[in-house]
């Protein structure tokens, strides 16, 4: 366990004044960690870069989903990927054995990534001649919900053998999902105590709007997980619009950003 999240802490159940000292000292964490988000997510939005953190348990596929996505999406957007893993490079090795840029954050002990580090390994990235980031997280299903990196959208895998009712047993993990992905749903067939229906059931009752979709890299299907992260990049393209005093009479126009 890691001393950056707060779960290594003693049981301080016993020592009501211990427990504000870590209270505050980790509040304080997260303060700091969601100032260098906010810098982090500057240098994403400068850049145009759209940036996806996958989440999920350890052995949840979501390597493997990022090579069947680099397949998928290689040929049409520039891509991108950050790694993160307590200890190798296995999993970074395996993405640039697909041709794509991928940076390894190894966090020892840490049981999630941070801003911080993250903002470490922007300048191994070429920013600027990018489309899409991902970044593939520390496999935990419980701290890496509280950390923000920087990231536009936070994507959570559920592999089918992990059982249906995840979302109930880390609700904070799904609560904070964009999207989610059930992974190896080509097991669906074989495994009969699984319920796609039951996930949304349960993220639905999380008070969480994120779809629920079925996706398998071994089978290929990835259809509905494509044309999200497409419809992502496509809001991402769109001029915005800011309010611009009108000539007059009394009402406000609007105009895409950077225009005359």
């Amino acid at each position: 366990m890691c001393d950056t999240c707060g779960c290594a802490l003693p049981d301080h159940r016993h020592a009501p004044e211990r427990d504000a000292r870590s209270i505050e000292v980790l509040e304080g964490l997260k303060t700091h960690n969601d100032r260098l988000a906010h810098h982090n997510r500057t240098h994403f939005d400068a850049a145009g870069v759209l940036v996806v953190n996958l989440m999920s348990s350890p052995g949840a596929g979501k390597t493997r989903l990022l090579e069947a996505t680099i397949e998928a999406l290689g040929g049409r957007h520039r891509l991108a990927v950050i790694e993160g893993d307590l200890e190798t490079e296995n999993d970074a090795r395996r993405i640039r054995a697909k041709g794509i840029p991928a940076v390894q954050i190894t966090t020892g002990s840490a049981c999630h990534l941070d801003a911080a580090m993250v903002h470490e390994a922007l300048p191994a990235l070429p920013l600027e001649a990018l489309d899409l980031l991902f970044i593939e997280n520390v496999g935990n299903l419980v701290c890496p919900a509280s950390f923000d990196l920087g990231q536009h959208a936070n994507v959570t895998l559920l592999s089918t053998p992990e059982g249906d009712d995840k979302p109930l047993k880390y609700p904070v993990m799904f609560r904070a999902s964009d999207l989610v992905l059930v992974t190896k749903s080509d097991l669906l067939e074989v495994l009969d105590d699984f319920a796609v229906d039951a996930v949304a059931a349960h993220v639905r009752r999380l008070a969480c709007p994120a779809p629920v979709l079925e996706v398998s890299a071994r089978a290929g299907r990835l259809d509905g997980w494509l044309h999200w992260l497409e419809a992502r990049l496509e809001e991402r393209r769109r001029p915005r619009f800011h309010p611009v005093p009108s000539t007059g009479d009394g009402h406000l126009l609007s105009r895409p950003r950077g225009l005359a």
